[in-house]
C-alpha cells in the first residue's frame, strides 16, 4: 500500500502500487517522498474526501517493535493496510560507557578541561537511562511519523508487564515473595552460602574467594553478562585469572582439552555451575520500565489509546491463525481485535534506527590516546552520510546503476552501501550521484512477511471495491 496526501500535505486514505502509478501517469500526482513512498495528489483535499477509520496498533520489543494499521471492514472483520517493523538503535551504552571512561581518563591526568560535576546533577521526575530513553522516543518518533502519513483515529498499544519474581521461581507465594531471594543477606555472604564456602571450579575451602561473573562483564566477544545474583559464584584467585573474561563455553572447552588434572576437577566443576545459570532478564526489566513512558507518549497525541496484554496478545494470534512475527503480533493487540484479519500483502516494511551521525570528533586508540580527526563539516559536495542515493557510474569496476545509503569522505569518493550495511560501490566520484532522499535517521527496506501457521485455504485478496477505497482510487 502508498501513502496519499492531498494538495495541502494531510494525509487521505492509502491507495495499492497500482493505483498510484496510475495517478501519477496520468499527471493527478507527484512523488512526495520516497521512503516510506508517498504521492501527493494535485486535485484533492481532504475536505471533499470519505476517510474510513483507522487503527494504529503497537506491540513493543527491546530490540524490534512491531507496527500495523488495521481497517475495519466490518464489526467481525478488519484488513491490515500497512505492517512495519521497527529494529532499534543498538550499542548506546557501550557509547556512552567508552565516553564517560575516556573523560575519566582525562580528568586523571590532571588537564585543564573536563571538571568532574557529577556531584550537582538532579535526575528529573520519570527519568530513564539513555538507552532506555532512545526506545521511548525511536517508537514515538515513528507513531507520530504514521499520524503524519494515514488518517489514524485510535491506537492500540500492549504494555507487558513481566513478574521477574515469578520468572525465576513460578511457584513462588506468600511472605517468600515480599522477602525475595537475598532477604537477611549480603550478597557476598549469599553466595558464601549458596557454594558451600568453597571455589565453585576447583572445590578449594579456607582460600580467599572472589566474586565471579559465570558470563563476563566485560568479554573478549559474545553475549555480555550481569550483576543478577544468578550469574554470580565464588572462585578462587587462581581459578578467577585462569577463567579471566573469557565466555563459561570457551573456557570448558580449553578445560577438556587440556591434561591437568586440576583443569579436569574444573571441567566438571563448570558443568555443574552451568547448570545453575538462569536466562537474564534485562529485557523483561527494559520493558518494565519503558511501558508507561511510552503510554505518555501516546497520549500526548490526543488519539484514545487502548491498552492490552501480552496474554491477550497471544490468545488473539492463535485465534487468528497468524504466525509469530513482530507486525502480526501488532495486528492482534488489544480487545479491538476481530475475529478475521486479512493480509493482502506480500511484503513488511523494515524501519532500522541508524541516527544523524555522531558528535565525535576525535578517534582514539584502546587507551584512549587520539589516532585522528574528522572534520568539522558533515557535508560534502552537497553529500551527507545517510543520504539516499542513486549512482549511474559509466565505466569502470562498478559500471552500472546503484542505488542505497552513502558514505561520504572529504576527498570526492564516495562508498554506496545496501540495507544490511555491506559496502556494494566504493570510491565513486560524487559526479555521478544524485540525491533520492536526504538522511532522517532511518534506514527503510522490505522484507517478505511469513505466511499464515497451519493449513489454509488459497483466498483471492479483496478487490478495489471491496476494500472502500475513496471514489478518487476507484
Amino acid at each position: 500500500m502508498v501513502f496519499v496526501l492531498d494538495k495541502h500535505k494531510k494525509p487521505l486514505m492509502l491507495c495499492t502500487e497500482k493505483r498510484a502509478r496510475l495517478l501519477l501517469k496520468r499527471g493527478r500526482a507527484v512523488v512526495h517522498r520516497m521512503a516510506p513512498f508517498t504521492i501527493r495528489l494535485k486535485d484533492r483535499v481532504v475536505e471533499e474526501s470519505e476517510l474510513q477509520p483507522l487503527r494504529l496498533k503497537l506491540k513493543p520489543g527491546a530490540k524490534a517493535s512491531g507496527i500495523a494499521v488495521l481497517r475495519e471492514v466490518d464489526s467481525r472483520k478488519s484488513e491490515a493496510v500497512f505492517l512495519c517493523e521497527i529494529h532499534h538503535k543498538p550499542g548506546i551504552k557501550q557509547s556512552l560507557d567508552n565516553r564517560r571512561n575516556l573523560r575519566r581518563s582525562r580528568r586523571n591526568r590532571r588537564t585543564r578541561y573536563r571538571k568532574p560535576r557529577f556531584d550537582n546533577r538532579r535526575r528529573p521526575e520519570g527519568w530513564l537511562p539513555p538507552s532506555l530513553q532512545a526506545r521511548v522516543e525511536l517508537t514515538a518518533n515513528a507513531v507520530n511519523k504514521l499520524l503524519k502519513l494515514a488518517p489514524i483515529t485510535a491506537i492500540s498499544v500492549a504494555l507487558f508487564k513481566f513478574d521477574t519474581q515469578k520468572l525465576q521461581d513460578p511457584e513462588i507465594s506468600g511472605v517468600e515473595y515480599q522477602q525475595g531471594e537475598l532477604f537477611g543477606y549480603e550478597v557476598k555472604e549469599y553466595l558464601l552460602e549458596k557454594w558451600g564456602r568453597r571455589c565453585a571450579y576447583c572445590g578449594k575451602e579456607g582460600v580467599p574467594l572472589e566474586v565471579d561473573h559465570v558470563v563476563p562483564r566485560n568479554p573478549k566477544y559474545g553475549p555480555k553478562g550481569t550483576d543478577r545474583v544468578s550469574n554470580l559464584t565464588l572462585a578462587c584467585e587462581a581459578c578467577n585469572k585462569a577463567k579471566g573474561n573469557l565466555q563459561p563455553g570457551d573456557w570448558l572447552e580449553e578445560l577438556k582439552q587440556s591434561k591437568r588434572q586440576i583443569d579436569a576437577v574444573r571441567a566438571a566443576n563448570l558443568e555443574k555451575v552451568l547448570t545453575q545459570l538462569k536466562e537474564p532478564l534485562r529485557d523483561a526489566a527494559l520493558m518494565n520500565a519503558t511501558r508507561w513512558a511510552l503510554y505518555d507518549r501516546l497520549k500526548g497525541t490526543g488519539l484514545p489509546v487502548e491498552c492490552g496484554t501480552g496474554a491477550r496478545t497471544k490468545y488473539n494470534r492463535l485465534r487468528t491463525g497468524l504466525p509469530r512475527t513482530h507486525c502480526f503480533d501488532a495486528c492482534c493487540v488489544g480487545g479491538s481485535t476481530p475475529d478475521e484479519i486479512i493480509i493482502g500483502q506480500e511484503y513488511a516494511q523494515v524501519w532500522s534506527a541508524k541516527g544523524r551521525g555522531t558528535r565525535k570528533m576525535c578517534n582514539t586508540d584502546r587507551y584512549g590516546f587520539p589516532v585522528g580527526h574528522r572534520s568539522r563539516g558533515k557535508f560534502h559536495f552537497g553529500f551527507q552520510t545517510g543520504d539516499l542515493v542513486v549512482a549511474e557510474i559509466p565505466k569502470g569496476k562498478y559500471t552500472g546503476r546503484w542505488t542505497g545509503r552513502v558514505a561520504v569522505r572529504s576527498s570526492g569518493y564516495f562508498d554506496i552501501k545496501d540495507g544490511s550495511g555491506r559496502r556494494i560501490c566504493q570510491g565513486v566520484s560524487w559526479k555521478y550521484m544524485r540525491i533520492v532522499q536526504r538522511n532522517d535517521g532511518w534506514q527503510y527496506e522490505k522484507q517478505k512477511i511469513a505466511q499464515r501457521g497451519g493449513k489454509q485455504k488459497g483466498r483471492i485478496p479483496p478487490t478495489a471495491e471491496a476494500r472502500g477505497l475513496p471514489a478518487a482510487f476507484l
